[in-house]
């Protein structure tokens, strides 16, 4: 059960993902496939085995009845956008996203939406009890028909920001060797942009850096071909093309710092945009959005943030790792490829108003904020077993901390000097908000480990705020 996650299905190739478990899932699959529809189009990364896992997931949804389309090696984001733009309103991308090489997996659209959380799980358990034999997977083999929606959405992007052709502002991309360069690539070539082009060609093996931009050593190249150059603007993207960094010689932005820009921006066409946040995202981002428009704080999660944003006709959702989603002018799923054109439209907007060098512009707009100090997200490395009791137990005993100091009891085992507790939001994992700051611990539902994250208004507020937790989880 450990390769059926919350957002999608992912293990280690052959180890968990084998053809007998990839059939099987293929054919469980099309029971809520045809609920919808009887057709399904499949995409797949750069890693060495997604043709072999494409070819096992065919099978089985084959032996099912379901049609397959291929939609051959794309990014993440076109196999979302093949839902929208053809009659074919199921898919299947098969990537491992930002994981090591020998990782796959499955992220699933049915009807339009994520398929995530108890489908997931209750596939899962499904598998225990079929039984498939090989005579009937081989009489249903058949060659699926190729589809090429990749050349349609590179056409739409190019369409969507054309106004930026020509633009002489030099910006630096980093593919990773991962699959966004297969759309990207012609785009830039489309608006005429003058770049300078990092690890363009795909490669699953991933051999220049790990493709994950929200971690800092990924960067080094990127950050390095900016100083050589003497160039302001750098854009990354994870190994399927659905996370997006924006990096200047100066300043790495976060998730939650591109979420402000882009509702302010929105702001000045809608009034009282809705834009929606993760836990691990800033008290400060939160705080300016309500400014301008309206927050909402929700569960961790590509799949979670997709839902709430069509539930509350948001405009926009974020993610601190780099997940951002668009409902304004877009079809509300985490593109990487769009919202990096988006930031771009953020900084060609700063330079018709005059500003020489727009990205200092926007670094300057986020110092102007108030002064927090943070940690970044640190992981602790635990068991798939234990993480989701631990967060049990850490709220229970946070629980009769805040109900103590509050004075509804006493409790002798309460710490005297822990600090006062404001609220504890769990709505995934505990978020504690205490008077100058917060502190998360999450349960990952990706990787066996609990997820931190800390802020203060101060140094030492923040070192208190994460000791006192710490302490608490392991007692």
């Amino acid at each position: 059960m450990s390769i059926f996650r919350e957002y999608d299905i992912r293990g280690i190739f052959e180890e968990d993902l084998n053809k007998e478990k990839v059939i099987k899932i293929g054919y469980l699959l099309g029971n809520y496939i045809k609920k919808h529809d009887n057709k399904v189009a499949i995409g797949y990364d750069a890693r060495t085995h997604s043709p072999i896992l494409f070819e096992w997931l065919g099978l089985g949804l084959m032996l099912h009845g379901v049609e397959v389309y291929n939609l051959g090696m794309i990014p993440t984001p076109v196999a979302y956008f093949s839902t929208f733009h053809t009659d074919i309103k199921n898919s299947v991308m098969i990537t491992g996203s930002h994981n090591p090489p020998q990782y796959n997996g499955f992220k699933i659209t049915i009807n339009q939406s994520p398929f995530y959380g108890n489908e997931i799980q209750n596939l899962g358990k499904e598998m225990d009890t079929l039984d498939i034999r090989t005579p009937d997977i081989e009489s249903h083999k058949k060659e699926p028909r190729k589809i090429d929606v990749l050349q349609d959405y590179i056409d739409f992007i190019s369409k969507e920001f054309y106004f930026l052709k020509g633009w002489s502002e030099k910006i630096v991309f980093d593919c990773g060797n991962g699959v966004a360069s297969l759309a990207l690539k012609q785009i830039l070539e489309n608006l005429q942009l003058d770049t300078i082009n990092l690890f363009f060609e795909p490669d699953g093996t991933f051999p220049n850096h790990h493709p994950d931009p929200s971690e800092e050593k990924n960067l080094v190249d990127l950050k390095r071909t900016l100083q050589e150059n003497h160039i302001s603007i750098g854009i990354a993207y994870d190994g399927d093309a659905d996370r997006v960094a924006l990096v200047s010689p100066n300043h790495n932005f976060k998730g939650d710092e591109l979420a402000i820009l882009f509702a302010r921006d929105i702001a000045k066409t809608k009034k009282n945009p809705i834009v929606i946040g993760e836990v691990k995202c800033s008290q400060i981002m939160y705080d300016e959005i309500n400014k301008i428009g309206s927050s909402v704080m929700y569960k961790t999660g590509h799949s979670n943030l997709k839902v709430k944003l069509k539930e509350l006709h948001a405009d926009l959702a974020c993610e601190m790792s780099g997940h951002i989603f668009f409902n304004d002018r877009y079809f509300g799923y985490d593109d990487a490829i769009y919202a990096g054109f988006r930031i771009l439209e953020l900084l060609y907007k700063e330079k018709e108003d005059g500003n020489n060098n727009p990205i200092s512009k926007l670094e300057k707009s986020l110092l102007a904020l108030p002064k927090t100090y943070n940690t970044n997200e640190e992981k602790i490395l635990t068991t798939e077993d234990k993480k989701f009791e631990s967060i049990k137990n850490l709220k229970c005993k946070l629980d009769v901390i805040w109900e103590s100091q509050k004075g509804l009891h006493t409790d002798s085992q309460v710490p005297k000097d822990f600090p006062k507790i404001k609220d504890v939001i769990d709505i995934d994992g505990v978020r504690v908000i205490f008077e100058n700051g917060w502190g998360l611990i999450r349960a990952s539902n990706t990787t066996p480990t609990l997820v931190t994250r800390f802020e203060a208004y101060s140094q030492s507020d923040l070192e208190s705020y994460k000791q006192c937790l710490l302490n608490l989880l392991v007692q």
